[in-house]
């Protein structure tokens, strides 16, 4: 049994209960048991970087410092909350200053070992898709699947520590190991218009609708993504019409899995997904 500090955030406490309940079950039935970090705290995003930046360093270093006391290797599967812990971690790790004030801030003593992981990293390059492969009791094959990264799970990559910033692969080698097709296309990392969702919808309608509609001229069934943030925007500002499904990661390792509580998840979903739960199911 491995044992790792969970890190959930917000969003998967409200808007993405749903990512949140697949990542559970996923890593209960992958032999990980994940501690919820006790009273942890908003990592920050979308905002305070732009408005504060003791503030913005701040947050995420408190985490930080209730991760140390665990003394156990963290995974966050939300891309914004990962960026803004990992871009704290670095930050005290690489600046002195930096790492003082926080240290004097906070009232402890930083030991720059790192220690926060993308969930999605960790599981392909720590665990292993090897022992992910082995979990698999319905592949899911013959579906072709566009792998949507975003922004703040790959950049910037001396933060994030991703393999190739431009073309990541990890989740694309998760989903051959689940049995489908990753799809070639070009936009698997660009932005969907992240926080701008409210205040300039129509900016992101745009941006998510150009997202979607390259996956479907690749020959995507379906969009599998790790950020909430990213689902929300694929979801609700999508153009008239446009009915391709969008997963998290761990939902589609739950279906693949044969996990009993998978299809619960998918119901949270603003888009029906049931064609791809069903064919699925279908082999």
């Amino acid at each position: 049994m491995m044992k790792l500090a969970y890190y959930p955030g917000c969003s998967l406490e409200e808007t993405a209960k749903e990512f949140d309940s697949s990542v559970r079950s996923v890593c209960k039935a992958l032999d990980v048991d994940l501690t919820e970090i006790p009273d942890w705290t908003c990592c920050g995003a979308t905002s305070a970087h732009a408005t504060n930046h003791r503030l913005a360093v701040g947050l995420p270093a408190l985490t930080i410092k209730q991760i140390q006391a665990m003394d156990l290797d963290c995974v966050v599967p939300c891309s914004a909350c990962f960026n803004r812990l990992k871009t704290a971690e670095y930050n005290m790790t690489h600046d002195a200053h930096v790492r003082q004030e926080m240290e004097n801030l906070l009232n402890f003593k930083y030991d720059a070992k790192p220690r926060v992981y993308d969930l999605l990293a960790y599981m392909v390059e720590k665990l292993g898709l090897d022992t992910i492969k082995k979990k698999v009791q319905k592949p899911l094959k013959n579906l072709k699947i566009a792998c949507y990264y975003g922004c703040l799970s790959v950049r910037p990559a001396e933060i994030t520590g991703i393999d190739n910033a431009e073309n990541p692969m990890q989740m694309d080698n998760l989903i051959k190991t689940l049995g489908a097709t990753p799809i070639q296309w070009s936009y698997k990392v660009e932005c969907c218009g992240a926080g701008h969702s409210v205040a300039k919808s129509t900016m992101v309608t745009n941006l998510s609708g150009r997202i979607l509609a390259k996956a479907r001229e690749a020959g995507a069934d379906l969009v599998v993504n790790a950020c909430p943030l990213c689902q929300t925007n694929l979801e609700m500002r999508r153009p008239p019409g446009e009915d391709m499904p969008v997963f998290f990661f761990t939902e589609l390792m739950g279906l693949a899995f044969g996990l009993p509580d998978a299809t619960n998840w998918c119901s949270k979903h603003l888009v029906d997904p049931g064609k791809i739960i069903n064919a699925i199911a279908a082999g």
